[in-house]
């Protein structure tokens, strides 16, 4: 016992409860298992003696107490409306202007709607407090998610026009165009920023309340599973609604499978970085990205003389299931990538440990 309060004194002297021990050990390995080397029937009761043992300035003990639950504040509320609150009046600003316009109409709405969702990620649920994460990683998962919304606005419009000999002329923001813009998957997903913010908000409370009522890690892990899968079929229920509400109000065909891989994948992506596993998300959505960029690309240089054969994957894809099929593919393989990765990682106490605490 004295070698193990050693090695975690820093964690035991810092921890405010020990719940918070408890998270910090499963983090650093500690299972059930090794509590029971120490006499101890669980991580939570090794917790509780580690607390008890280290010396807090002659301070009395006080009775440990529930993690303090995330309330729900009007700032954040409104920000997460404001990215879908900004693209449909974009959308409904391009709907009544023609020509050179549009252009100018389109470029404002995407940079109001950028900054609108930079803001909704600093701020409520979906902000990542814990201020750990490097430039690099946090660039990179800019770069890709932008991407990623980039493609599904333009990109299957690209695809078709490089394998039927094109693109001739840039994008006119018209779904009837030579290049014809998807405005009703990407309104969606602005829209889903808030339905996203609640389930964050329901996954990190119902989590605490979880946590302070269990007596084991195992306990808290078969409790937190089906917390977990259960906000997540709601955000891919309220993004299905949301397209559906999105093309029949625009009168445009919505590629559900594309979509909801793409709002699955970018939830499970801020949901791990918001609770400090940020090295899969990255992986993930650049792998997806990766993907699309390949199959734009193939059919590019299919081009070169002698090179045709390298359009042949991307032709015979796009035959069988359309342009969509290929962010279906890649978003949908890394969503449940991502998903598995999300079920072993954020059903441990230790995700849901105070910012601060050991990853």
């Amino acid at each position: 016992m004295k070698t193990l309060l050693h090695r975690h004194r820093e964690l035991c002297e810092r921890a405010v409860d020990p719940l918070e021990i408890a998270a910090g050990l499963e983090a650093h390995g500690v299972t059930d298992r090794t509590a029971a080397r120490f006499r101890h029937r669980d991580v939570f009761s090794l917790a509780e003696e580690l607390y008890a043992r280290v010396p807090r300035d002659g301070d009395p003990r006080q009775e440990p107490e529930p993690l303090p639950a995330p309330r729900v504040r009007v700032g954040w509320v409104l920000l997460t409306v404001l990215p879908g609150a900004l693209g449909a009046a974009t959308v409904a600003a391009l709907r009544l202007t023609h020509g050179h316009t549009r252009p100018l109409v389109a470029l404002a709405g995407v940079l109001a709607a950028a900054l609108a969702i930079r803001a909704a990620l600093r701020h409520g649920p979906l902000a990542d407090r814990s201020g750990t994460s490097s430039w690099r990683t946090a660039s990179a998962a800019r770069v890709w998610t932008l991407w990623l919304l980039g493609y599904a606005l333009l990109g299957d419009g690209l695809l078709h026009a490089v394998l039927t000999g094109g693109p001739d002329s840039a994008p006119t923001g018209a779904p009837d165009g030579p290049w014809p813009t998807a405005t009703a998957p990407a309104l969606a997903l602005l829209l889903a920023c808030a339905p996203a913010a609640w389930c964050a908000h329901l996954l990190t409370a119902g989590a605490r309340r979880r946590l302070a009522g269990s007596r084991g890690l195992e306990d808290f892990s078969s409790a937190a599973k089906p917390l977990l899968l259960g906000t997540f079929a709601l955000f891919l229920g309220a993004l299905t609604a949301l397209l559906l509400l999105c093309g029949t109000t625009l009168r445009e065909p919505v590629p559900y499978p594309r979509s909801v891989a793409l709002g699955a994948l970018l939830l499970l992506a801020r949901l791990l970085t918001v609770h400090r596993h940020r090295h899969a998300p990255v992986l993930a959505l650049g792998a997806a990205a990766a993907v699309e960029a390949v199959a734009l690309a193939l059919p590019t240089a299919a081009r070169l003389p002698g090179c045709a054969f390298l359009a042949t994957p991307m032709r015979t894809l796009v035959d069988a299931g359309g342009p969509a099929a290929v962010p279906a593919l890649a978003c949908g393989t890394a969503a449940l990538a991502l998903l598995l990765h999300a079920v072993r990682t954020l059903t441990q106490a230790s995700a849901h440990a105070p910012a601060g605490a050991p990853e």
